[in-house]
């Protein structure tokens, strides 16, 4: 081994959600000691996923941790970049900043999901997450309704940020990147310590940059100060907050017709208007959000902990929100507008007590909490008009013809859209949402290598299941059930694992009818249920320099309210879901040099029951994402001689054909297989950091979409400096 010189340290470490040690050195005495090898990219345990500290590879379930050291050698400057490098998960939509459900969608396991988690506590937002406060990204998967409850998560799992938190030293980061399509980005890290073992840390982030199309552009600030505060042995605050206002005109969204017998047979008309974003700078969309979690963890001896966190979050809309929908002739989309107005609110509380302690020899680590939730949506913007044609064949965007029969060209201009709009006012509409939780889990080790986990939680809902519902849902209970167990085949080294897990959803009431349409009555529903049996592999082998999970899971929905096949005015549950598959996870760091993260996945999703003539029985879900999916980063850095501090990263994704449209009484539109490949070059010392990315290397046209097309970004390049300090 390569020897070096460096001084004897003391780390200062604080648990909470994310057990994390920070950087933070206090220099004792220099002594000569061996450079070890540093698996620079796992993850050694977590506090969020099973609410209590557990290594990886004695917990019974699935999850992929992503760094941020991961995320400056990509040089990732959006959330989405970030998840690439989680094993099965794909993004379906961009942000739409609509209020309520906003956020971009990813596709996991079969199942749509918004990143709707920061630290453990539900953290809504309606526009995308800025990277510069992430210490790691947990994506978990599986249905978890049993610890993190329904209204928040998916079926497919939940995406966890666990936020930086502030150490002992002083010390920071000043960043810009600038990059294609005007990009300009300045970053802030700076921890302060304060007296009586306080510290404050600030990271904040100012991104301004266009679009590859010919419209579109986004401004953003991001501000997050965050406090902790040791007030004594025993008990510790934490205190993290996050400020974000962003502006943007977003690419219109196309929607392929969803009542009406599919016109589109290939890609060529989206690819000849890949650069197309038909809409114009003037329609912007503003959203604004504040998010804020304290806790307090008290020692209440050496094998009690209480911890009490409070959770609150404003997001905010006000803007023009507009999409395109597929007028079934296999050329044109009619623009529907809005000017949004509406803001969001959420509170969570919860209170658990986490334990470890021994009952007789075996070893205990049990949770137990309550947990309170409560949404309010509040929205009050204009109603929708049509506004336009856009033609694919011939690239034109029309609104209507003059006296002549000459189509008049679109003005997309705030003044046009507000005439337009004038006396559209939709009125004032609420929803909110109120859940009382309580739930219990226990690890219990029957000996060093056998482990078994045991939860249980009991839910009580009241309120409206979506912003889109009529009716309200009274008093609906729910019993989620989570069971597993781990077996290590070498201690601390290779394990065996299997799940039982239950999430559920909760249904809202529905008008329904006699046959000859006599008797309109409200008709309630229980929860739709998900049920997931999971095995699998995990190792941490040779000092942790490789760890891998090898896993088969089988995920079945039940009771899904459905169109009762004798009576058309009548709803019934019993519609249901399959998705099943195969995930592997690998971080390895096989030379002391080099790094890499790898995954590979394919899900099996189907409709299994569904009222007859529905057009869903037996295809594949449109949520479901691409069946196949790979990614892959490796980083070499030199670490030695006249090139050290060198690096180079290479790495990409895979996804296979998707069908964005799949109705057997519509039709079926299928989005190509890509491959996007990305590279990155790095000199990294002590002071400064120099990198410069290179991203979509083959300018690769490729879309997304969830019954709709939107093209990705092509080619683009970023160079970063950081000053350390």
């Amino acid at each position: 081994m390569h020897k070096i010189v460096l001084p004897l340290i003391v780390l200062s470490s604080w648990v909470g959600f994310s057990q994390e040690k920070t950087d933070s050195t206090k220099v004792l005495k220099e002594y000569t000691v061996e450079a070890i090898r540093e698996n620079k990219y796992k993850r050694e345990s977590s506090t969020t996923v099973s609410k209590m500290p557990l290594k990886d590879i004695e917990n019974p379930q699935v999850y992929n941790s992503i760094p941020a050291n991961l995320l400056k050698e990509q040089v990732v400057t959006n959330f989405n970049d970030a998840i690439k490098n989680a094993t099965g998960v794909t993004r379906l939509w961009e942000s739409t900043g609509r209020n309520g459900d906003g956020a971009e969608y990813y596709a996991m396991r079969g199942f749509a999901v918004q990143p709707t988690m920061t630290n453990g506590l539900p953290s809504l937002t309606n526009t995308t997450i800025d990277p510069i406060n992430i210490d790691n990204v947990e994506v978990i998967k599986g249905p978890s309704g049993t610890l993190f409850g329904s209204s928040v998560i998916s079926y497919g799992g939940l995406i966890n940020v666990v936020t930086k938190k502030p150490y002992q030293t002083f010390g920071g980061e000043i960043s810009y990147n600038n990059g294609t399509y005007g990009s300009n980005r300045v970053t802030t890290d700076i921890n302060i310590p304060l007296k009586n073992k306080a510290a404050v840390r600030i990271n904040s982030a100012y991104t301004t940059e266009e679009s590859f199309q010919d419209a579109g552009f986004s401004n953003s600030f991001f501000l997050a100060p965050s406090l902790k505060y040791e007030v004594s042995d025993k008990l510790t605050f934490l205190v993290n907050t996050e400020f974000f206002k962003n502006t943007s005109a977003k690419q219109s969204m196309l929607f392929l017709t969803r009542n009406l017998p599919l016109s589109f047979d290939s890609m060529s008309l989206f690819d000849k208007n890949y650069k197309k974003s038909f809409t114009s700078n003037d329609l912007i969309i503003n959203n604004d959000s504040f998010n804020m979690q304290m806790q307090a963890l008290y020692k209440l001896s050496e094998n009690w902990t209480s911890q009490t966190v409070l959770s609150k979050s404003t997001t905010k809309t006000n803007g023009y929100y507009q999409y395109l929908f597929d007028a079934a002739n296999g050329d044109e989309f009619t623009r529907y507008i809005s000017k949004a107005d509406g803001t969001f609110y959420t509170t969570d509380i919860q209170q658990n007590f986490i334990g470890d302690f021994k009952i007789g020899n075996m070893r205990n680590r049990l949770v137990a909490g309550v947990d309170y939730y409560n949404s309010r949506l509040l929205n009050g913007g204009t109603g929708w008009t049509d506004y336009g044609v856009v033609s694919l064949i011939n690239g034109t965007d029309t609104n209507g013809v003059d006296t002549n029969g000459n189509p008049i060209a679109t003005v997309l201009t705030q003044a046009g859209v507000d005439n337009a709009l004038v006396g559209s006012f939709a009125g004032n509409t609420e929803a909110n949402q109120e859940v009382m939780s309580a739930y219990v889990s226990d690890v219990l080790n029957i000996t060093n290598k056998l482990s078994v986990m045991g939860s249980l939680r009991l839910d009580y809902f009241d309120g409206k299941t979506s912003q889109y519902d009529s009716n309200k849902t009274e008093g609906q209970v729910a019993l989620s059930p989570k069971f597993g167990a781990v077996y290590q085949i070498v201690e601390n080294k290779v394990s065996v694992f299997g799940n039982y897990m239950n999430g559920f959803q909760n249904v809202a009431p529905t008008t329904v009818a006699n046959v000859d349409g006599s008797n309109p009555r409200i008709k309630e529903f229980d929860p739709e249920q998900a049920n997931q049996i999971e095995v699998g592999l995990k190792t941490s082998l040779y000092k942790d320099i490789i760890s891998a999970s090898v896993s088969y899971y089988d995920i079945r929905v039940k009771d899904r309210v459905i169109t009762d096949p004798n009576n058309i005015n009548n709803s019934i549950q019993g519609g249901e879901v399959e998705s099943k598959g195969v995930e592997v996870s690998v971080v390895a760091n096989p030379f002391k040099v080099l790094n890499v993260i790898a995954g590979f996945s394919q899900n099996k999703a189907k409709v299994t029951r569904e009222t007859l003539n529905a057009g869903y029985l037996g295809l594949r879900p449109e949520e479901a994402g691409p069946e196949t999916l790979v990614n892959f980063w490796a980083n070499y850095t030199i670490s030695e001689g006249e090139l050290k501090g060198f690096g180079i990263g290479f790495g990409g994704n895979y996804a296979s054909e998707y069908k964005t449209l799949n109705r057997a009484n519509i039709g079926t539109f299928a989005l190509p297989d890509y491959t996007v490949l990305n590279s990155a070059l790095s000199y990294d010392n002590d002071t400064f950091n120099v990198t410069l990315k290179l991203n979509n290397l083959l300018n690769e046209k490729y879309y997304s979409g969830w019954s709709t097309v939107t093209p990705q970004r092509l080619r683009s390049i970023t160079a970063g400096v950081t000053y350390k300090f």
